[in-house]
């Protein structure tokens, strides 16, 4: 089964892209907002550029892209009803929040959890005194609070959080990861 996103509404509509061949073009009509959009079956040229740029970062030639993971990242784990994401930090504030179209934020992830906000918390990355990382979380006065270890983060608090601490926004569970750890 396969998910594609209305354009106008960013609805998910599934099909089963096994009855159709490659190149083949689709018509979907959302049943969302009635938008009538195409696309076309086959291998996408981004996915491609992708796995390109993959094997140039397994082979030591993609700087940018590991300097891309180079402040860690955070693992969105969400229930049965979505999938895994892995999104990379940058130094300083990593606003994260549901994604959705028009959202300024830096860090959205994609949901189906109504209880995460659209700017849910920040998380700051930062250096201490001798040039290691530190992590700051932050809860963005959400509407379901955000918790660490089942403790929630009063508004306004500050807590350290290191690699591999586990955290809680609305009932998505994440994971923050160091630059050093492999997924």
């Amino acid at each position: 089964m396969k998910r594609i996103r209305c354009p106008k509404c960013e609805n998910y509509i599934t099909f089963d892209e096994t009855k159709y061949e490659d190149g083949q073009s689709l018509v979907f009509q959302c049943p969302n907002c009635n938008k009538q959009f195409g696309i076309r079956i086959g291998t996408s040229k981004l996915r491609e550029t992708q796995k390109e740029e993959n094997k140039m970062m397994a082979d030591g030639n993609a700087t940018q892209d590991k300097e891309e993971m180079a402040y860690g990242s955070i693992v969105v784990i969400e229930n049965v009803f979505h999938y895994k994401q892995i999104i990379p930090l940058q130094m300083g504030d990593n606003v994260i929040g549901r994604h959705q179209k028009g959202n300024p934020i830096n860090t959205p992830f994609e949901t189906v959890d109504p209880s995460v906000d659209l700017n849910h918390c920040t998380i700051n990355v930062s250096r201490d005194k001798q040039g290691h990382l530190k992590y700051i979380l932050r809860d963005n006065n959400s509407n379901t609070g955000t918790f660490v270890e089942n403790v929630e983060i009063p508004p306004r608090e500050r807590r350290v959080i290191e690699s591999g601490t586990l955290f809680t926004i609305g009932a998505t569970s994440i994971i923050l990861k160091g630059p050093e750890e492999k997924e």
